[in-house]
Formats: C-alpha cells, structure tokens, sequence
C-alpha cells in the first residue's frame, strides 16, 4: 500500500492560482459510509498512482439531489442541485469524475437544464481510459485465474448504457469473467434505487437484494465486482445472508484494481 493519501481540495488549488484537471466527486456514501469510503481511497490510490492533477469540493460538496428526486421531492432537488452547480461554476469545473452512478447521472442528465453543464465519468470510465492510454499497468494480483461476476449498477448500466468499461477493467486482471443470467440490459436491481435504500422495504416474499445476491452466488464466483456503494451495500447484505461472506467478496472495480496492483 502506499504512503498518506494526496486529496487536495479545489480551494487548494484556487489558492495557489491553478486547475486541476479533474473534480473528484465523492458522494455522500464515499463521504460518510466506512465501507464505501474504502471505495473512495481506492479511487484516489489510482488517481494517485496515475499522477492525474485532481481535487475534491471537500466541505463545499452537498449532496446531488438524486435520493430527494427519486422519492418525489423536486423542490428539495433543485435546492441541492443549485447549491452545487453554483460551487462547481465558481470553480470553473469542466470534467468529473464519481464513484456513484447515482450521482454520475443527475449530475450527467438532469443538471444541464439548470445550468450545470459537465463533462462526468463514471471511474470504471477513466480507469478504463487510463489503461487504454498506457498511464495504468494493470496485473492480476492476488485475482489471478478467480472467477469474477458484475452486477451492473442501474444508473450506470441500463440509464446511462455504461456496460462494457467496468467488464473491460475487470478482464485485465487475467480473470474469468462470469455473467449473470441477468446482466447488462436485462440486469436486476440491487434494491436499494430510486431512493429505496433510505426507507424500509414493502411487504413481499423476498427482499430484492437477496434474490441479485443468490443470482450471483449460483455462478460459484470468488468474487462479486460492483460499481456502486449502493450496490455494494445491497449485495454484501445478501451475501451475508446466506451465509457466504467468508468465501466471497464484495468489492469496487476500483478496489480490485488497487489491491491487484499494490497502490
């Protein structure tokens, strides 16, 4: 593992007079949940490794909007979005990158109308992006010949057709990768979208996350690959439910890179 992270803010740079070349937008989930915020250094690991001149709004982030929006509150959205499209235009933001597909699409779709208008990746995308340009050698690692599933996020996957980045990252670790029945376009929902996470679940025979979870573990994977700290949430939760946690691992696209690779 490397040394302290390097996580220097746009006021950072604002105060020596210089642009980064990317925002790195956290989320509120690669914020405050400890889990997702392993998703957050993995990401910067990588930036890091990388040398890519990058900050983060740090105290001046607010949450995008999505979980308002989703559960029907559009007054309270379109405060929280101002709120952060005023910041970013203050800045002078041009390209994004985020860990969360929740935020990856309101800030991709639904804040040009109100002025927001960026260039955003998801960082399976630039990951991806990065290999392609050479700027990031990636070896299997400890992941060498395991078996690896995706589960595609829904903002990623089926709202915004993000498919084929994260598989591509994934592939370069000389691993196999196994598809479930439900994938891509036809993917299953973790459960947890549309602002899901936050509220308790509707009366049923079996909670979301435990049928994509037991989807996932017919396939016999060492591992179940997300891109989302939702996703992951979800489908650590399923797993543990069946009592698997200990033979397979949930982990980010970005954390198996960075523990593939030592960063």
């Amino acid at each position: 593992m490397s040394e302290a992270l390097n996580v220097p803010t746009m006021a950072d740079y604002l105060a020596k007079g210089e642009t980064p070349e990317i925002l790195f937008w956290v989320g509120c989930s690669g914020s405050f949940d400890d889990r997702a915020k392993k998703i957050t250094k993995a990401i910067v690991r990588i930036l890091n490794h990388v040398g890519i001149k990058f900050a983060i709004l740090g105290m001046e982030e607010s949450c995008t909007g999505d979980p308002a929006k989703r559960a029907g509150n559009e007054f309270l959205f379109q405060m929280q979005a101002m709120q952060n499209i005023t910041v970013m235009n203050g800045y002078n933001i041009k390209k994004i990158v985020t860990g969360c597909p929740h935020c990856f699409n309101t800030i991709k779709n639904e804040y040009p109308e109100l002025g927001g208008k960026y260039e955003i990746v998801h960082h399976t995308q630039l990951v991806q992006e990065l290999i392609d340009q050479g700027k990031l050698k990636v070896n299997g690692g400890t992941f060498k010949g395991k078996k690896i599933t995706f589960h595609d996020p829904c903002y990623l996957g089926r709202a915004n057709e993000v498919y084929e980045a994260p598989r591509e990252v994934i592939q370069k670790l000389d691993v196999e990768l196994a598809e479930m029945k439900r994938s891509r376009a036809k993917g299953l929902c973790c459960g947890a979208g549309g602002a899901q996470m936050f509220k308790e679940s509707e009366k049923g025979s079996k909670e979301v996350n435990n049928e994509r979870a037991e989807e996932a573990l017919s396939l016999n994977p060492d591992v179940i690959a997300v891109g989302c700290p939702f996703c992951n949430t979800m489908m650590t939760d399923g797993v543990k439910h069946f009592n698997k946690e200990d033979k397979v691992k949930v982990l980010d696209v970005a954390e198996l890179i960075a523990q593939a690779n030592d960063l």
